[in-house]
């Protein structure tokens, strides 16, 4: 039977997750903290992933240790601590400072479809990481990454394109990532043996529908 359902996500032991959502065949890894952020379908962490006000969008990788939405001390203030927005924790007679709060969740970061957050990488807040794009082990990411495109790096740059941007753009067209569960079992062999290209080339015009009802048939 399948280990990944439809229903509910899979969440590993010792997760901490608050005020977040999962899509369909989604996985936290055990250890994880989530907050505020949103997992697409087919969307997993693995262990100890710190993630905060973040879209996560479908069949995103993210691998161990990762740290998405890191969220930041106020630096224009006499004091960077906490006490000053956590206040009620040092204070019985104080609230916590609810507009930083929810100031900082404001600040999302998105990660697109079908992407890969390697080891250890950081992401900042209002940061976009666009379809197909992969961050490399120890990234530190501060700025928007192109779709299709690998970055690695102390702050990170860019090493070269995953696909080139003729591919990328028909694969973001495609949105083989939008197809039914059916459709990607039919396809399953496809997607392990065919390079991106003929992939391509083979699907583009392709109906759906027909690849589903092909599906009772597996």
């Amino acid at each position: 039977m399948a280990r990944l359902t439809s229903k509910e996500p899979f969440i590993h032991p010792d997760c901490s997750i608050s005020d977040s959502d999962f899509g369909a065949y989604t996985e936290v890894g055990a250890g994880s903290r989530i907050a505020h952020s949103s997992f697409g379908d087919y969307s997993y962490c693995d262990r100890y992933a710190d993630i905060a006000n973040a879209t996560i969008g479908k069949f995103a990788n993210i691998a161990a240790f990762t740290r998405i939405g890191a969220t930041d001390h106020p630096l224009d203030t006499a004091s960077c601590h906490h006490f000053l927005y956590r206040s009620d924790d040092y204070w019985d007679d104080t609230q916590p400072d609810e507009a930083f709060f929810a100031h900082r969740k404001s600040r999302r970061a998105t990660i697109g479809h079908d992407t890969w957050i390697g080891n250890g990488a950081m992401i900042k807040p209002d940061v976009t990481i666009g379809h197909g794009a992969v961050v490399a082990a120890g990234a530190l990411v501060t700025k928007d990454v192109a779709p299709y495109t690998i970055v690695a790096g102390t702050t990170a740059k860019p090493l070269r394109l995953r696909q080139p941007k003729e591919i990328a753009d028909r694969l973001i067209a495609l949105a083989w990532w939008d197809w039914p569960h059916e459709a990607l079992r039919v396809t399953l062999q496809d997607f392990r043996s065919l390079k991106a290209e003929a992939f391509l080339d083979k699907y583009e015009t392709a109906n759906i529908a027909e690849l589903c009802e092909q599906a009772l048939t597996v």
